[in-house]
């Protein structure tokens, strides 16, 4: 009797996600208590973030002042009164039109029933009616039947006759008593302290802010950042500083079309521009209702004023004209880049903060959300701010591109890599997206939670890209500098010394002789990995690009069985190819073993592209290996390999060196040779 085959092995799978712990019931639990706070203490809370966004507005006039020999309290404290007497100046100038404005009313209010009375009695006031009696010929008609008689005179019923009018109760009119002084006093400034206290507790608390500016950011740094005191001081003060000019620029484009609004509404005729275009520079802090909202009220008191509709017209087109000419002209020429913000963290926020602290939170949301997205993107715990409100993409590169390969999607995955090589180079997109999102796949494929038809998905994906991007020089375009975008990294954390793309150069393309051009002169081999062949065509395509002449192999022709037969006839180099090879490679020592036998006299190439495998740090286990170089970038390899074509490494070669590449030392280009056991 034949033994009963076994069962096959389990298949790994993906542990389910754990419960919330303490942590997170702690952070819901905090987020609870502050949207409490914020909506219970709005008459405390929201002087203090107004008297914050005017400190970004006044810092750089504050810092202009100390520049010019001033004081740091004479400074802060002219500021202050120059920011208190505009506010003051554009209060009374308001007050002064809207009590030219409510002398006219009556007139106004004529000249509207005016309008509406010639409506009426015009073909527009009879399409009502026109429109009713064609409704009751059109039933009429539906319901009536052809043997149907029309219904004699007589029956028709005759009107009832008009009942008498009754006669109503006399009128009674009922007057109130004159309010004493002590009344009127009442009335009117009862309803002024609520707006005056806030408005002195505003400038109080942003005279403290403006004085001890340090003191408080190294307070933020205390509770944020305290671990890297050097890099969360800088980000703070980049932070401020783009924040600052941010709100500059916002507030004099505002200003700008408020003083276009009153000028095109003065030469209209409408009364009080000076009232809409403040009004009109205030709602532009409104995301996108806030220039319908500016534009309604001139737009019905044109409509009052003129007996026409000429004058309605023309205001409406001044403010068809101006909000495009502003929004998508001149504000993207000024900023430069985006502010930052989602389209849908806009509307959210305008919801959010109009419901915490009404129409004052929702002048005030966009600045508002814009602090803690810059917040968020500079601090690492408040980075899920960065997340849910910010304009970035929620996945990284290399993310995106292992998600396109999980969905077996080539076009999107070529559409992402053709706008990232618009800003990098051929060399630089497959180093930082292709490579890290190979390994992506190669971890979960080593995990075991890659179905098989997943794993083919990847590997058709990735084989698509590569051939599509086949026809992509390997040429660094020109970078566009970003400082102007508010949200930006600080400048201390971009590299103060960029790599530079491997770009072809004329000379160094015709000093490779003519061997080293011919097919199969770097013989690229791919690991034993189910991925490492398409790490192998990516560097055997830069290698093209770079006048080399490449072979791609697979990880089984350089078998034990499958070496005898390979051809070696015009190889001049040999390039390793692997994604990951664990902590104890022998695989890979008896591999290197196999093409020393081989090919003595050729050197060869390593190329592990997890930056962090323990080989690229021992320099031990290198030299137990036996391989020339070990590099961990493609960009590396590519180097490498023009360097032998071209004779500068020919020192190393056939001389049992072991040549070792490392991103974090001395760059591609340098080399450090180990002494070999033997030696």
């Amino acid at each position: 009797m034949s033994a009963a085959p076994s069962p096959p092995p389990p298949q790994a799978e993906i542990p389910p996600p754990s419960v919330p712990g303490v942590s997170g019931l702690m952070t819901l639990i905090v987020g609870l208590v502050v949207l409490a706070a914020l909506y219970i203490g709005q008459d405390v809370f929201l002087p203090i973030v107004m008297a914050i966004l005017l400190a970004f507005v006044l810092a750089p006039f504050v810092d202009i002042m100390r520049r010019w020999h001033l004081g740091r309290v004479p400074s802060v404290i002219i500021a202050v009164v120059v920011a208190l007497g505009i506010i003051l100046s554009l209060g009374g100038m308001i007050g002064f039109q809207l009590a030219g404005l409510a002398s006219d009313l009556p007139r106004y209010q004529y000249t509207i029933k005016e309008k509406v009375g010639s409506l009426r009695e015009g073909s527009l006031g009879r399409l009502p009616a026109l429109l009713k009696n064609m409704g009751r010929e059109f039933d009429k008609a539906v319901q009536e039947k052809p043997e149907d008689k029309p219904a004699s005179a007589s029956s028709v019923p005759s009107p009832a006759p008009a009942e008498a009018e009754n006669t109503g109760p006399l009128p009674v009119e009922v007057h109130q008593p004159e309010p004493t002084p002590v009344e009127l006093a009442r009335n009117f400034l009862l309803p002024m302290l609520q707006p005056l206290a806030t408005t002195g507790i505003v400038f109080v608390v942003l005279i403290f802010i403006l004085l001890q500016r340090e003191d408080l950011r190294d307070r933020m740094i205390r509770l944020f950042g305290s671990s890297d005191l050097h890099r969360t001081t800088i980000a703070m003060d980049d932070a401020a500083r783009r924040l600052s000019r941010y709100f500059l620029i916002q507030l004099g484009l505002n200003t700008s079309f408020g003083v276009f609004v009153s000028i095109g509404l003065w030469a209209i005729g409408v009364p009080s521009p000076l009232l809409w275009g403040v009004f009109a520079a205030l709602m532009r802090f409104v995301p996108y209702i806030g220039s319908f909202i500016a534009a309604a009220f001139p737009i019905m008191l044109a409509a009052a004023v003129d007996p026409g509709w000429s004058m309605a017209l023309m205001t409406a087109a001044l403010f068809l004209l101006g909000e495009p000419l502003m929004g998508h002209v001149i504000e993207p020429v000024v900023y430069g880049q985006s502010t930052g913000l989602s389209p849908f963290a806009v509307v959210l926020s305008a919801i959010f903060w109009t419901w915490i602290w009404g129409p004052v939170g929702l002048l005030i949301a966009t600045p508002l959300t814009l602090c803690l997205v810059v917040l968020g993107r500079h601090v690492e715990r408040l980075e899920f701010l960065d997340v849910i409100l910010g304009d970035r993409p929620a996945l990284t590169p290399a993310e995106n591109l292992y998600q396109r390969m999980l969905a077996g999607d080539p076009d999107e995955a070529l559409e992402s890599a053709e706008v990232l090589l618009r800003e990098r180079s051929l060399t630089s997109y497959y180093d930082e997206v292709a490579l890290k999102g190979l390994q992506l796949a190669a971890n979960d494929a080593s995990r075991g939670v890659l179905t098989t038809h997943q794993l083919e998905q990847v590997k058709d994906v990735i084989g698509s890209l590569v051939e599509d991007l086949d026809g992509h020089d390997d040429a660094e375009p020109p970078r566009k500098e970003t400082a102007d975008e508010p949200v930006a990294s600080p400048a201390s954390e971009k590299p103060a010394n960029k790599e530079p793309a491997v770009a072809p150069v004329p000379s160094m393309a015709t000093a490779i002789p003519e061997e080293w051009r011919a097919e199969g002169a770097v013989l690229c081999i791919a690991g034993r990995g189910p991925l490492d062949e398409a790490a192998a065509s990516m560097l055997a395509q830069l290698l093209n690009k770079h006048s080399l002449g490449t072979r791609n192999v697979a990880y089984d022709a350089v078998s034990r069985s499958g070496i005898i037969t390979l051809d070696t006839s015009n190889v001049r180099m040999i390039c390793l190819s692997y994604l990951e090879i664990g902590g104890t490679p022998a695989h890979l020592r008896y591999l290197l073993r196999r093409l020393r036998n081989r090919m003595p006299d050729i050197p060869i190439l390593v190329g592990l592209w997890p930056t962090d495998d323990a080989v690229l740090n021992n320099q031990t286990r290198q030299a137990s290996l036996g391989a020339d170089y070990y590099v961990s970038s493609l960009r590396e390899a590519v180097i490498l390999c023009v360097k032998n074509a071209t004779g500068e490494e020919k020192g190393l070669q056939g001389q049992g060196a072991a040549a070792v590449t490392s991103p974090m030392a001395q760059g591609a280009a340098d080399t450090k040779r180990l002494p070999l056991p033997a030696e």
